[in-house]
């Protein structure tokens, strides 16, 4: 064994993944980055990306980029993905939960799909985000437990809306964000035994490819870059008392007050979780 720092970031061609590859490159780590994007097919050409991409920019920032083409609503191919990584790196000290295939509506310019209440939404709305989210977070963590080394953390990517109730929030999104948070917090439980870390991570409203996008239509005065949830993710990896976050979740923007670190541009974004109290009417 070696001193290096194994990664794998699920669902990292583009977005809050890429930013947290990105982010673990410039600190030194090995990232396998998986998704279905490639050089030669992308899968949203309107938002772009590749793994190839995005672990050539790993590697150019510091860090060892490794590109593994992967379905995640396909058990063999993440299957597949990690004993890869046990073959070639002997185990895993963090794994980030990132792919989401919930947004496929917009990034397929469907936005009606994702609009009204939930009895005029399709259902394929809730299969995205449970088959494409929840249950792809839950199949590659089973997966790769038995290679996740004493000390090793699990990281998933969640959101507010799991952490209160409102009308206002679609269904099947707000129970999906939801169910991941419940995950973590029995996987928490379980995984103690085996000196292993798991926590939600809760971003802002992050400068995506596809926020980007309709940036017409949002106020991104108080926006983070995907490479800032990126920082969230690396403090918590370089802490060695980082079990006392175990089954909680944490706040991209309350981590980076914590640990001291800020976005690429030197700001510190504040915590988007006042907003959404107020969405909830307060509670």
């Amino acid at each position: 064994m070696t001193d290096e720092r194994i990664a794998l970031v699920t669902g990292a061609s583009r977005g809050v993944g890429k930013g947290i590859a990105l982010a673990l490159g410039a600190a030194g780590h090995t990232v396998y980055v998986t998704g279905r994007s490639t050089d030669g097919s992308i899968t949203y050409p309107r938002v772009g990306g590749s793994v190839e991409q995005t672990a050539r920019e790993v590697t150019a920032a510091g860090g060892r980029g490794v590109p593994m083409v992967c379905d995640h609503t396909d058990d063999s191919q993440v299957a597949a993905v990690i004993d890869a990584i046990r073959d070639r790196s002997g185990g895993l000290d963090l794994l980030v939960n990132n792919v989401w295939a919930g947004y496929r509506p917009y990034h397929e310019d469907r936005h009606t799909d994702m609009e009204g209440v939930f009895w005029e939404q399709p259902l394929s709305v809730w299969d995205d985000m449970f088959t494409g989210g929840v249950r792809a977070h839950y199949a590659t963590t089973v997966l790769a437990v038995p290679v996740l080394r004493p000390g090793a953390l699990v990281v998933t990517v969640s959101f507010f809306p799991g952490s209160y109730l409102s009308g206002e929030d679609q269904v099947a999104y707000s129970v999906a964000k939801a169910a991941d948070d419940r995950m973590i917090a029995v996987m928490a439980e379980q995984l103690r035994p085996r000196q292993v870390t798991a926590v939600s991570l809760y971003p802002g409203l992050v400068r995506t490819e596809g926020v980007l996008s309709a940036a017409e239509f949002m106020d991104l005065s108080n926006s983070e870059s995907p490479e800032f949830v990126g920082r969230a993710v690396v403090a918590l990896a370089g802490d060695p008392a980082v079990t006392r976050h175990t089954g909680h979740c944490l706040v991209a923007a309350e981590l980076a007050e914590e640990y001291g670190f800020t976005d690429l541009d030197g700001s510190r974004p504040a915590s988007a979780r006042g907003y959404f109290r107020e969405r909830a009417g307060g509670s």
